[in-house]
């Protein structure tokens, strides 16, 4: 179950340091037209340096992405069942499909 707490920020350096880093969080990248092209999960006290590893000269870079999006949840168990549903759904292109 989602806190209640969502967050939208550039997708740079700059607005990954403004994310709540203190609760376990579903993040959705965004390119310039809204669109979602990757989501993925985070524990509690790494969201910041998971989105930081999806900037251009990270270890897992993400092409297109211009805002970052993230959704709290009190467990991360939580937000791995949001993050199916939202695979699922919306299809990601950078997400790696049946995974």
């Amino acid at each position: 179950m989602p806190s209640g707490k969502t967050k939208t920020v550039n997708f740079n350096m700059q607005g990954v340091q403004r994310i709540p880093n203190d609760k376990p969080a579903l993040y959705r990248i965004l390119n310039q037209a809204g669109q979602n092209i990757y989501t993925g999960v985070a524990k509690r006290g790494r969201v910041r340096e998971r989105l930081a590893e999806h900037l251009p000269r990270g270890r897992e870079p993400i092409p297109g992405g211009v805002k970052a999006q993230i959704e709290q949840h009190r467990r991360i168990a939580d937000a791995e069942q949001k993050e199916g549903r939202v695979v699922a759904r919306s299809r990601p292109r950078h997400n790696i499909q049946g995974k």
